[in-house]
């Protein structure tokens, strides 16, 4: 570059006389300078300089000087390049000026350069040599070629490398050195007229900008935070800021027109919060580097941000950054003047070659008038045939930003068809005017220019065009994938094209009728389900018993599994056994095939750890063949469960012919052993979580009812069917890279990200609604006193035989257990076998009294015993002497029953007060999927929910429908079918059986199936206590 300031003014003042369009390069002495777009030369005359004294000679370009190139900087694809055939086959003598070369030690040095005479020289020895290469490269024909430019620019990358080594104040005439020596190779490059088969390549401009990236990080980490630097090709805009400060900060010159505005805070922090400082370099560029097919004019920008160290990337951010690019030398822009008259429109042809390009349309009137707008392609608008509409007027404007989305993506003729919106005034005229703008990035993996991730704004003039990417220059591309684009402004309008295509609406009505079928079947088969679901409160247990264990027995799911027959069962424990109760309910059928009967039974004293259980029938009844699955006891007090796993044929003609067997508690392993866990998850998974499956049959004691499960599947298909509806077909994106290939089977990043949004969309509002309906707590009605008259007024009937036989089946109860030592009693036959029966059961009184620990078994003893004699005690006060031999005999056992019950009273309250509290299992509190039960009326939010989502989805299907047409609708339909097939027969399974492995090979041992209606049950087992002994508490 020419230093003295004299010859930059003179060259400066010459400069802004020329008004011609050549590009020209000014060889001064030994350097090279810059390039000027405008010489005062014609093809004819070459101008040259001379420096002693400094003057300009034009002379005829036939004579042996340099050769001239001229580019054209409107398109690359159209760049021109000149030869003067006179000087192509010799060798260029110098210009006629007073240059000589010095000799000099450097002269040792042979061009063009090489990286291994570098080694051990210094700053200033590099930068003289390269001046004598660009002096070389001058004289020599046919340079620079590829290698000589990168050892060039190789030579200025060590160069810089030894700056930043030095550690020292950099010196600017250093720097500057560097510049221009990198301008001059560019220069000289990008103006050499390219052979065929050595073409220009474009990675000389990269390279070129590293060396001006990493002089102005070095200038950065001298200097001030912010730094500006203007090279030949453009200017670089640098900043040094905190990571906080750069939301919504402004990078470049608003005065330029050439800026860049980031997004806010709350999106760039999260990326950038653990860097303490960020360099951001903006550069600009005022001519395409990497020339293509694509119509690139105006300034090109690149941007990144570094840590000093490294670029950082980013990309996909959630707000677009807005690049504002000037366009100096767009071409003007026509403007067409029409006079609507009245009943008239104006159309407007576009030719659309290239299906990435933005549309601006303006059209003003010369009135206040609105203004409708529709777009179609190939053929003329109407008022039913376009892809598009818009109204403008005064208040939105009146300039229409057609986007790529909006022409689908289409080349080819399109039609812009202007009408009057509201009412026709006279002398009405229409200024059209339409320019086009794209943006694109360039992209360092495949090396061209692309547009993903960036679109145009709605501020971009004819003269500047506003960018919006949501990444920095070369990284990242497009995350999601944006569907079908459907007008919601024309719903009435597509809607009215129901009589040209029935096809989804069709569809649809089919789904709905057979939805209302269904549901009609569903209602029926819950009022069933629901009488079957009550847990029952076994008859034969003692109402005085007050000890409860909970057994659920599960019936298999064979065929002909269920049982007519009478079945009994005996738990045998390890400190008592219960007596043999029979599991019936009167009120509904029990063990059906697949049924899970739940049963309370009460007994006077705990039995211990249950290790047994004894199972028998009487085999009566049409069917009394019984395949018991698995039976459950679990301690109410306690809560320890135990688990007994049958899987066998209670039968006299099937398995081994055998109707009555004892079973012993699973150990732990057993328990949670893989197979027991995946066939439990499984059955249960396909009967409760395969929703389509559990339809026909769900759990029987599941609060999830089969019309709430025929409704979620309704709108889960009607979810699907807008879902694939609004994402069927669309473009390919051919750039996607793939992610899987199998054969023929590929799947693509954009394929994988379709499925992913389509499962964001429908699954979490459908999952939500379902664990709603899952979790909503059972609503349990009190059964009301008066609900059974005939019962609560019937009296009891009370005579001796009662008597004895109450008293005797107490005794006997009481006697179960060897912890009370006491024999079982013999039968009672009389009123004199009333008194012997009372010794005993003071004896057994006595000895609880002396038992000075006390336990559980004492405590449910002592109010068992307290129970049966307030009983004794008030069946004998509805007596009197007459039913007894005497009355003496009465009196005497009146009051020693009086006695008894007193003792027992203080007994209970002893051995109540000094119990230790019992061993309990921890009670889980999550009990559902959102860990708590919902109100019973969570159930109107879960159907509010339900019924908005089907009614959205199923007018966006008829909306995407309508707008398909006929044809398009039809193959939809097909695929369709096998997207459902897949869902139900593929991924719900497979979700079943994945959901079953998971549980299983964490060894997570099975939940108990706890129910509301164990807390009802209690209720009326202290209702029948309170009836038998006539008391409201014990």
């Amino acid at each position: 570059m020419v230093k003295n300031s004299s010859v930059q003014v003179f060259l400066k003042n010459i400069t802004r006389e020329w008004k011609t369009s050549f590009n020209h390069t000014w060889w001064l002495g030994e350097r090279v300078g810059e390039d000027n777009q405008k010489s005062t030369i014609k093809n004819a005359l070459c101008t040259y300089m001379k420096l002693n004294p400094l003057q300009f000679v034009t002379s005829d370009c036939n004579q042996q000087r340099s050769f001239l190139c001229t580019h054209s900087l409107e398109s690359p694809s159209n760049t021109k390049c000149t030869k003067h055939p006179s000087h192509t086959s010799r060798p260029r003598p110098k210009r006629d000026v007073n240059f000589v070369l010095k000799q000099n030690p450097l002269d040792m040095v042979q061009s063009p350069l090489n990286g291994t005479q570098l080694i051990g020289l210094n700053i200033d020895i590099i930068l003289q040599l390269a001046d004598k290469e660009l002096n070389w490269n001058e004289v020599t024909p046919g340079q620079p070629t590829e290698v000589q430019r990168k050892n060039f620019i190789s030579a200025l990358m060590t160069a810089v490398k030894l700056l930043e080594a030095t550690r020292t104040l950099i010196n600017n005439n250093t720097v500057n050195h560097i510049i221009n020596c990198s301008s001059a190779i560019l220069s000289l490059s990008l103006k050499q007229c390219p052979d065929a088969k050595i073409p220009t390549p474009s990675s000389v401009f990269d390279d070129t900008f590293q060396v001006f990236k990493q002089l102005t990080l070095l200038q950065a980490t001298q200097g001030p935070q912010t730094f500006v630097m203007k090279h030949p090709l453009g200017t670089i805009y640098q900043t040094i800021q905190k990571p906080a400060a750069l939301g919504n900060a402004v990078l470049g010159s608003e005065k330029d027109g050439e800026f860049v505005k980031l997004p806010s805070n709350s999106v760039l922090g999260p990326l950038l919060a653990s860097y303490s400082n960020i360099v951001t370099q903006m550069t600009t560029f005022f001519q395409n580097p990497h020339p293509s097919n694509d119509s690139i004019t105006g300034t090109i920008c690149s941007l990144s941000f570094n840590d000093g160290q490294d670029d950082i990337k980013v990309g996909n951010l959630t707000e677009m950054i807005e690049i504002f690019l000037p366009r100096p030398n767009a071409p003007e822009v026509t403007n067409t003047t029409v006079v609507l008259e009245k009943d008239s429109k104006s159309v407007t042809t576009v030719n659309v070659s290239d299906p990435n390009m933005t549309i601006f349309f303006s059209v003003e009137p010369s009135v206040n008038v609105s203004l409708v707008l529709l777009l179609s392609r190939g053929s003329l608008p109407n008022t039913t045939y376009y892809s598009n509409r818009t109204i403008l007027n005064y208040t939105v404007g009146f300039r229409w930003m057609i986007t790529p989305e909006m022409l689908k993506k289409s080349p080819g003729v399109w039609y812009i068809d202007v009408r009057l919106y509201s009412e026709w005034q006279p002398n009405l005229k229409l200024k059209i005017s339409t320019f086009m703008s794209k943006c694109l990035f360039w992209d360092i993996n495949t090396e061209a220019w692309r547009t993903e991730g960036c679109m145009v704004g709605e501020e971009s003039t004819p003269y500047r065009t506003q960018c919006l990417c949501n990444h920095l220059t070369l990284f990242g591309s497009s995350f999601f994938v944006m569907p079908n684009f459907v007008d919601v402004s024309r719903t009435a309008e597509l809607f009215a094209t129901v009589n040209q295509n029935y096809v989804v609406l069709s569809l649809l009505c089919a789904f709905f009728g057979l939805y209302l079928i269904t549901l009609l079947w569903a209602c029926y088969a819950d009022r069933r389900a629901h009488s079957k679901r009550k847990m029952t409160f076994l008859e034969d247990n003692h109402p005085g018993a007050q000890y409860n264990y909970l057994i659920g027995v599960q019936t298999g799911r064979r065929r002909n599994a269920g049982t007519s027959a009478n079945v009994t069962v005996k738990l045998i424990g390890s400190e008592a056994e219960s007596s043999i109760h029979t599991l019936t309910d009167p009120d509904k059928p029990v063990f059906e095939r697949g049924s899970v009967d739940m049963f309370l039974l009460a007994s006077p004293f705990p039995l211990g750890e249950v290790h047994t259980i004894r199972l028998q029938h009487d085999s009566s009844g049409g069917h009394p063949s019984w395949y018991i699955n698995k039976v459950t006891i679990q301690d109410l007090q306690t809560r320890h469960l135990w688990h007994f796993f049958c899987d066998c044929w209670l039968s006299a003609d099937r398995g081994d012919g055998m109707t009555k067997r004892t079973f012993g508690a699973a150990k732990t392993n057993e328990i949670a052993s893989f197979r027991n866990i995946f066939q439990t998850r499984t059955s249960t998974g396909f009967r409760d979580e395969h929703i389509w499956v559990s339809i026909v049959d769900p759990p029987s004691r599941s609060p999830f009812t089969r019309a709430q499960r025929v409704s979620c599947c309704m709108c889960l298909l009607l979810c699907t069917m807008a879902i694939n509806i609004a994402f069927w077909n669309i473009t390919k994106d051919a750039s996607s890279p793939v992610l899987f290939s199998l054969g023929s089977i590929t799947i693509t990043w954009q394929e994988f990200m379709v499925g992913v949004q389509s499962g964001l969309l429908m699954f979490p509002i459908n999952i939500l609604i379902i664990t709603i309906f899952r979790s909503i707590r059972p609503r349990v009605v009190l059964k009301s006193k008066k609900d059974d008259p005939e019962e609560n007024l019937r009296p009891p009937i009370v005579n001796i035989p009662t008597i004895l036989r109450d008293t005797e089946a107490m005794i006997s109860l009481v006697s179960m257990s060897p912890r009370n030592n006491m024999l079982e009693m013999h039968r009672l036959e009389s009123s004199a076998d009333l008194g012997p029966a009372l010794e005993r059961v003071n004896g057994l009184i006595q000895f609880m009294q002396g038992e000075s620990e006390s336990d559980y078994h004492w405590v449910y003893c002592s109010k068992f015993l307290l129970a049966g004699l307030c009983h004794l005690l008030m069946c004998l006060e509805k007596l009197d002497g007459r039913h007894f031999p005497n009355p003496d005999e009465y009196q005497q056992v009146l009051n020693f029953t009086n006695v008894l019950v007193r003792k027992a009273e203080m007994v209970f309250s002893s051995h109540l007060a000094y119990c230790p509290p019992p061993v309990k299992k921890k009670k889980k509190k999550t009990t559902t999927i959102l860990g708590c039960w919902l109100p019973w009326w969570f159930v109107f939010v879960g159907w509010f929910l339900l019924l908005s989502i089907s009614g959205i989805s199923t007018f966006f299907t008829l909306l995407y429908g309508f707008q398909y047409g006929k044809e398009k609708s039809i193959k939809w339909v097909m695929s369709l079918g096998l997207s459902l097939f897949q869902s139900i027969f593929v991924l719900q399974p497979l979700k079943v059986i994945g959901v079953a492995v998971f549980f299983a090979l964490l060894l997570k041992p099975v939940a108990v199936e706890e129910s509301e209606e164990v807390a009802q049950v209690l209720l009326e087992q202290q209702e029948k206590c309170r009836q038998y002994c006539g008391r409201d508490s014990l």
